[in-house]
């Protein structure tokens, strides 16, 4: 294969991922074993992308980021007393998005800007760590895909979760990363 075709197979490929319109996304009913509970509608396109961290063992398999996941829902039902499991998208080390509120419902991560924001948590604490790179590379993915569908403006912005609210979320060296990203935003 020459150059020329492996770039422009890259490239399709690229478009193809981008073009699915659930992103990859593993759908809560696959990893929880029910819908969501959410029913509040997210009015897309947000111009605003949340990261944060579960502060949770990470987890580097399906099965452990799905026992990890189905723990932090019951957390946020039972003891936080939300409707369902607070954020849009969780990230295993694995490199597997799943689905928390998804793109399309109202999530409860960010006081103040859940009805016009989508936040994604990396599993795991990141405060002297980094996700893996597949982990990093499908939040990418997300955001672009996201940004391909219309669920995120073109021209959206990226914080850290402690930049809106008193939390160290998302770690101090996943925060420190982030603000390298194209679209990170200072707020004072």
């Amino acid at each position: 294969m020459t150059s020329l075709h492996l770039l422009l197979f890259v490239f399709v490929a690229k478009i193809v991922a981008a073009a699915d319109r659930d992103c990859g996304v593993l759908p809560i009913t696959l990893w929880s074993g029910e819908k969501s509970r959410r029913t509040s509608m997210l009015k897309t396109p947000v111009q605003l992308v949340v990261i944060q961290h579960t502060v949770s063992p990470a987890c580097y398999t399906d099965q452990a980021c799905e026992s990890i996941l189905r723990g932090i829902r019951i957390h946020h039902i039972v003891d936080l007393d939300f409707i369902d499991i607070g954020t849009s998208f969780l990230i295993g080390g694995n490199g597997r998005v799943y689905e928390g509120a998804g793109w399309q419902r109202i999530g409860a991560h960010t006081r103040g800007y859940n009805d016009k924001s989508i936040s994604i948590s990396f599993i795991g604490n990141f405060n002297n760590e980094l996700p893996t790179s597949k982990a990093l590379k499908a939040a990418q993915d997300l955001i672009n895909c996201g940004v391909y569908n219309n669920y995120l403006t073109k021209d959206y912005e990226l914080v850290g979760h402690r930049q809106l609210s008193a939390t160290q979320s998302p770690g101090d060296s996943l925060q420190d990363l982030i603000e390298t990203w194209p679209h990170w935003k200072k707020f004072d």
